[in-house]
């Protein structure tokens, strides 16, 4: 018998929610192979990322030569290429969604209306706030992490990948940084839950419990550069300047993606693009639990996984009601 839908939501996809098949005992490499090809194709946001990273590494992309010196030119057009893809992305994901609701409410996870007031936003709205934060301090965040790697690379600081030398890791490596940001993410994010993180840092991203397209990367500049600081694992692990670009295009991006506040993107009546998952949906709404992806299960190691079920959901709040006391 099918679990029951957890309550109090406009959408809930079929629970329990389960983690990748890859920690799962007994090992099924059927469903593993299903996990990867829906992790990857057909039309996924990953394979669209790494297709925006070889287009912006071809076309607008200062070369390693160049950013062997410091300058304001090739600085400022990372910058503009960076801004204009978060505004692409984020603000076609909230026009689509929410200005013209060409999708309604269906695989809405929250049926309420973003917040045009709110004390608890610097701005005074949740939009106006959350596009301040992800574009001023989220962008240059963003773009001072490949202004780094990029002049690094060109004066051997960190190892250089090439396509000639290494084909194999060249293409595997598109594959792993996702995994790499599963592993990292849930680390820093419990840490940034810590009383005085929280209350200083990571409360800022928290003013949105009800989450769009621009609340993904709207975060207090010391979690920009905590959250962005993944791509630092290339100081150690060679990578070639794409592989950098699609590093943080991932994380920054997928931000906005993740946080529509909608299961997918419906054309013709199919859910045509992954992309809001439930699993952090209910992060932002009961806060200390899932604080990792589906991808790496540590929050179900330690006991922080809430699945979307009535069952999961008791234990949660019974978690919570022993931590606060």
């Amino acid at each position: 018998m099918p679990d029951a839908p957890l309550k109090g939501w406009n959408h809930v996809p079929d629970v329990p929610l389960r983690v990748s098949p890859f920690f799962r005992w007994p090992l099924r490499p059927v469903e593993m192979l299903r996990w990867v090809w829906h992790s990857w194709f057909l039309i996924t946001e990953r394979l669209i990322i790494v297709g925006v990273a070889l287009a912006s590494y071809a076309w607008f992309q200062p070369p390693l030569e160049e950013t062997r010196v410091l300058a304001a030119s090739w600085i400022a057009e990372i910058w503009l290429r960076n801004l204009v893809l978060m505004t692409v992305v984020a603000g076609g994901l909230h026009l689509w969604f929410y200005t013209f609701t060409r999708q309604g409410k269906r695989l809405r996870y929250d049926a309420r209306p973003l917040m045009k007031n709110g004390r608890q936003f610097t701005l005074g709205g949740q939009i106006r706030d959350n596009m301040f934060w992800t574009l001023a301090s989220g962008v240059t965040v963003w773009t001072g992490y490949e202004v780094l790697m990029f002049w690094a690379l060109a004066n051997g600081h960190a190892p250089l990948l090439t396509w000639a030398a290494h084909p194999v890791w060249f293409v595997a490596l598109f594959v792993l940084i996702p995994v790499w940001e599963s592993f990292y993410f849930y680390w820093i994010h419990r840490l940034l839950h810590v009383p005085v993180l929280y209350r200083h840092v990571h409360a800022l991203h928290h003013r949105n419990i009800n989450v769009g397209p621009w609340s993904g990367l709207s975060m207090h500049p010391v979690e920009h550069v905590i959250f962005l600081g993944s791509v630092l694992i290339h100081f150690v692990v060679a990578a070639h300047p794409v592989h950098i670009m699609f590093h943080l295009q991932y994380y920054a991006l997928t931000a906005a993606t993740t946080h529509t506040g909608f299961e997918g993107l419906v054309v013709r009546d199919a859910n045509r693009l992954r992309l809001g998952t439930f699993h952090h949906q209910m992060h932002h709404r009961y806060f200390e639990c899932n604080y990792g992806s589906l991808e790496i299960p540590w929050d179900r190691v330690f006991g922080s996984f809430h699945d979307g079920t009535p069952a999961a959901d008791a234990r949660i709040r019974e978690r919570r009601r022993r931590m606060g006391a």
